[in-house]
């Protein structure tokens, strides 16, 4: 099994952390703020596990160009 996303993820997770370092956040700040956004999306995964599956079944209409304005 590769482990070639883990390596990925560590290293942009990593850079991330560093790149808000050097912008002038405490490390500190930016390991808490991970941890609470990693748990929003934690909750937010068990709530609905596959957004992107949902499909809406009302078709989107385009906007009425019968407003007086718009003929002018």
């Amino acid at each position: 099994m590769s482990n070639e996303w883990r390596d990925e993820f560590i290293s942009g997770l990593a850079n991330l952390v560093d790149q808000a370092v050097v912008s002038g956040a405490k490390q500190a700040d930016v390991f808490k703020a991970t941890i609470e956004q990693i748990e929003r999306l934690q909750i937010a995964n068990e709530r609905d596990p596959g957004p992107a599956d949902d499909v809406s079944e009302e078709s989107v209409e385009e906007p009425a160009n019968d407003w007086p304005a718009a003929s002018t």
